[in-house]
């Protein structure tokens, strides 16, 4: 083999040498800028938190539903992904920065009416850019914006999963107290079918008293059955927001009902200004408009003048002749009329600053807004906590005495019916009411930005 041939082989070799050989996977550390996985530690977990794939063996609590919402949703490895995806586009900006190597090989037979030849040819060229007017600082500034919007939009995901996840398990809590109201109400319908059937039977009543209760009856029956429907829907969107198919079986913890009295219930005032100070959406906001700004100086910056440095060895064979050679220069592009591109980048950058401006302004006002309906919304369910605890207790005392006079016939069946039915609307509006300060007690928190593990801690503990 000729020394050209040896030459042109090794020079190849070096050339296809992979370049996870030679140097880091992650020069610019850009895995450790990203946020970290979407997990209970990243929402306050107190204690220990591993993630969870697989529901526990004790009956199901709040923070469990919370736990292996933030482990196994889609979404937490939707948004963990994208902000991966940012971290690596800042390293791409950053990679601007350094010289590039490049390498070139080529053979090639010519053919001539005075003869046929071989040419083979080899280069290595070192290019850098030296000077491009912040284009490539605008550039990085834009990526590193990007991924801080990033950083925050996972960090808002995570609040949304859990407030939907404890929407969903207050829901499934409060679809079996339901079911547990409506088979007391059905209890009592049939203890009033009983009493009147009794009466009748014995010439006491009439038939149209046993025919009154045997419709109340049914219709507690009918809704037994729909609210055990509700519940098995609910426990359904619960598997799912947890990550699991919506036939997956499980069982609730009992629930423990909590007090109205409550820290997030203070000054609407304060709380709309920590909710500013720390919403995860409005820094996402604030960071896509800095990037949006970076933005305008690179489209500014991509119309100016670029320098480069050019260097590198080089050899040829043309017809067994070889030549060994090199260059060394510096490149001036100067772009001195690209049909107006620059300009309508530029305008294109400036209008999407504005967007963000206004979209930004616009999160600032709806946070306000937020708060304020969160803090109306517990403020309401606080005070209805406490009036349907009096309405229940005083129904169940009217729902007795009636049943005392009738039973004693001096009462009538309607009498009965009604306290029976006003009872059984007494206890749903107070599973309403509980359900409602749960999920607006988490409203307000998810709204100020603050939704986490603390306030679950002084409910439920998990044993």
């Amino acid at each position: 083999m000729s020394k050209p041939i040896l030459r042109l082989l090794a020079l190849s070799c070096c050339l296809s040498l992979p370049a996870a050989a030679a140097w880091p996977d992650d020069p610019f550390d850009t895995e450790a800028l990203a946020p970290l996985r979407p997990s209970p530690q990243l929402a306050a977990r107190v204690g220990e938190a591993p993630c969870a794939t697989a529901l526990p063996a004790t009956p199901l609590t709040a923070i469990d539903a919370v736990d292996l919402a933030l482990c196994n949703n889609p979404q937490t490895r939707e948004v963990w992904a994208a902000a991966r995806v940012q971290a690596a586009l800042l390293g791409v900006a950053q990679s601007a920065w350094l010289p590039n190597l490049d390498g070139r090989l080529g053979a090639s037979r010519h053919f001539a009416d005075s003869g046929d030849y071989n040419q083979r040819n080899a280069a290595l060229t070192l290019s850098w850019l030296l000077l491009d007017f912040g284009q490539r600082a605008a550039s990085t500034e834009n990526a590193r914006q990007l991924l801080a919007a990033a950083a925050a939009i996972q960090g808002a995901t995570v609040q949304n999963l859990f407030l939907a996840a404890l929407q969903s398990y207050y829901n499934a809590q409060a679809t079996r107290a339901a079911v547990a109201s409506a088979g007391e109400a059905e209890r009592s319908a049939r203890e009033s079918f009983a009493a009147a059937d009794a009466r009748y039977k014995v010439g006491a009543g009439t038939p149209a008293d046993s025919l009154q209760a045997q419709t109340a009856l049914s219709q507690a029956t009918l809704t037994r059955i729909r609210a055990e429907g509700e519940a098995r829907n609910a426990l359904g969107v619960l598997a799912n927001v947890m990550g699991f198919a919506a036939q997956q079986p499980m069982v609730l913890a009992e629930f423990q009902a909590l007090s109205p009295d409550d820290d997030l219930q203070r000054d609407v005032a304060a709380l709309i200004d920590a909710a500013r100070a720390r919403r995860p959406d409005l820094r996402a906001a604030e960071a896509q408009l800095k990037a949006a700004e970076a933005g305008i100086d690179l489209a500014r910056a991509q119309g100016r003048p670029t320098l480069s440095l050019a260097a590198g060895p080089t050899w040829q064979e043309v017809g067994g002749a070889s030549t060994n050679g090199g260059s060394i220069g510096l490149t001036l592009n100067i772009p001195f009329f690209s049909g107006f591109e620059t300009t309508y980048r530029v305008r294109s950058a400036q209008a999407q600053a504005e967007l963000r401006a206004a979209q930004r302004d616009s999160l600032n006002n709806q946070i306000a807004l937020d708060v304020w309906r969160a803090y109306q919304n517990l403020n309401t369910a606080a005070h209805s906590l406490q009036t349907t605890a009096d309405l229940v207790a005083s129904a169940e005392q009217s729902e007795r005495v009636a049943l005392g006079r009738y039973k004693a016939g001096v009462g009538t069946v309607l009498e009965l019916l009604a306290a029976q039915s006003a009872l059984a609307n007494a206890r749903l509006q107070r599973i309403q009411a509980a359900l409602d300060w749960q999920v607006f007690r988490a409203t307000l928190a998810q709204a100020m930005g603050a939704l986490d593990y603390t306030l679950l801690q002084p409910v439920e503990v998990k044993p």
